[in-house]
This record gives structure tokens, C-alpha cells and sequence, in this order.
């Protein structure tokens, strides 16, 4: 897990200075849509839809493309699409399983263009459930590091029911079941503790230990899958050690 989570953190360093923003804010604003869809405009009421809010102003989408994605998931304006959640799984060379998650209003296509993603970049498709095994769906919260100490976020956290804090450079990482997400991360806000994101994810079980060759391949058949535009999430069972990223960082 910890080497899932510095890879994280590495992306999310990224994403400021990103040459995708705009596909990134594309992404974010249809989670907001169906998250109203889903469960109603009202962020005080909808919880994912809240959790949705929060992430994208983080990544700096502008009010005005969150405020119309509400209105159109909710149905209080038109034009919203009729987006439908699809997981694949497959595998990057090495055999490192990978979970794809896509929102897509084309399943045809979705499936496409991820075939396509995966045997361009010498990986393939799997079976369902062959990878799926060895992931388990965890609430996770970023908390970055500011004015509250470690033990302070730590005693806020397990008292509301996280089940482990990680120390992943910049920030915290805050581990809880899906189900106690809302409540771990509405304890922090009343602690008045700053989060970036909270996000139910699928974390790796038993991830394969890579090194720089088979890192460089992962990281290249993830970063085709996320230039698809169904595609919404990529997860990987695989860690990148410390030294493997420092590694991957002169390459740049």
C-alpha cells in the first residue's frame, strides 16, 4: 500500500503543472454529474456529491463547470448524458494486475479504447475477477501536512473510525472501510483539519515489487489508459520503491 500511495502522491504533485488539466477537468466534472444524478443536487445530502465538489475545486475547476455539472446530473438544466459505470481489469507486462474504472455513455467504445490502450503498450485484457482478487475497495482521505501534528490527526482519525494514518511525503494518507469514509472525513472538517480528497479507491492486497524497467512500463500503459476519455481510474498492484521513483524522476 505504501508504494501505491507515494505513487499517488508523486500524480498528485504533478497535476498542478499537468498538460492534461483539461482532460483531468473533464474527468472531475463527470464525476460531479453523476454523483448528482445519483443521489440529488444537494452536497449537504450527497455525500459522493460533496466528496466530488471538494476534489475538483482542489484541482482548480472553476465554479461556473462544477455549478452546471450539478444542474445537469440533477436534472435542473439539460444536456446531461446517461453515463454508466464500467470496470475492466487487465494486466501490464510484468503481469502486473490492473483494475480500469470508466464512466462512459458508450460502452462499445469504452471497451475499445481500452483494448486498445492495454495491447498498444504490450499489455492485455483479463478476465473478470482473475485481478479483482487481489484488490480490496478502501475509503481513502489526503490530509496535507500543515499546523496539526501526526498525533493530533491520528487521534481525530481513529476515534471517528479510520483504520490507519501513512505518512506519504507531503501529506497524510488516511486508510478507513468505504462505509466510515464520510464520517472520518467529517470529523476531520470539525477538527478544522484541511483534507485534498476523499475517495473510495481499490487498493492492492499482495502488490508485485517493480523495478525501474517494469515501473517505466507501468507507468506507460496507465498513462495511455488515462488518456482515454471513459476512462475515470486506473489501479495497479504494484510498488514502486523509493529509490526505483528516484530513479524514474532522472529520466525527466
Amino acid at each position: 500500500m505504501a508504494g501505491h500511495s507515494k505513487w499517488a502522491t508523486t500524480k498528485h504533485k504533478k497535476a498542478a503543472i499537468d498538460a492534461k488539466r483539461g482532460k483531468l477537468f473533464a474527468k472531475l466534472v463527470k464525476n460531479i454529474e453523476v454523483a448528482a444524478r445519483m443521489g440529488g443536487g444537494d452536497p449537504a445530502g450527497n455525500p459522493t456529491l460533496y466528496d466530488a465538489i471538494q476534489k475538483a475545486k482542489k484541482s482548480s475547476v472553476p465554479n461556473d463547470n462544477i455549478d452546471r455539472a450539478v444542474k445537469r446530473g440533477s436534472g435542473a438544466e439539460a444536456g446531461g448524458a446517461e453515463y454508466q459505470a464500467l470496470t475492466y481489469e487487465g494486466y501490464a507486462p510484468g503481469g502486473v494486475g490492473l483494475i480500469i474504472e470508466c464512466l462512459s455513455d458508450n460502452k462499445n467504445r469504452a471497451v475499445m479504447e481500452v483494448r486498445t490502450a492495454l495491447s498498444r503498450n504490450g499489455g492485455q485484457m483479463a478476465d473478470s475477477g482473475s485481478v479483482g482478487f487481489n484488490f480490496q475497495r478502501k475509503g481513502v482521505i489526503v490530509v496535507p501536512k500543515g499546523e496539526h501534528t501526526e498525533d493530533e490527526i491520528l487521534e481525530i482519525v481513529l476515534e471517528a473510525g479510520a483504520e490507519e494514518l501513512t505518512d506519504i511525503g507531503e501529506a497524510f494518507e488516511v486508510t478507513t472501510e468505504p462505509s466510515d469514509m464520510v464520517e472520518v472525513r467529517t470529523a476531520l472538517q470539525a477538527a478544522e483539519v484541511d483534507y485534498d480528497s476523499a475517495d473510495v479507491k481499490m487498493l492492492p492486497i499482495t502488490p508485485l515489487v517493480l523495478d525501474a524497467d517494469g515501473a517505466r512500463k507501468m507507468f506507460q500503459i496507465i498513462d495511455a489508459l488515462e488518456d482515454c476519455d471513459d476512462v475515470q481510474e486506473v489501479y495497479a498492484a504494484a510498488e514502486v520503491p523509493d529509490e526505483v521513483l528516484a530513479e524514474l524522476d532522472q529520466d525527466d
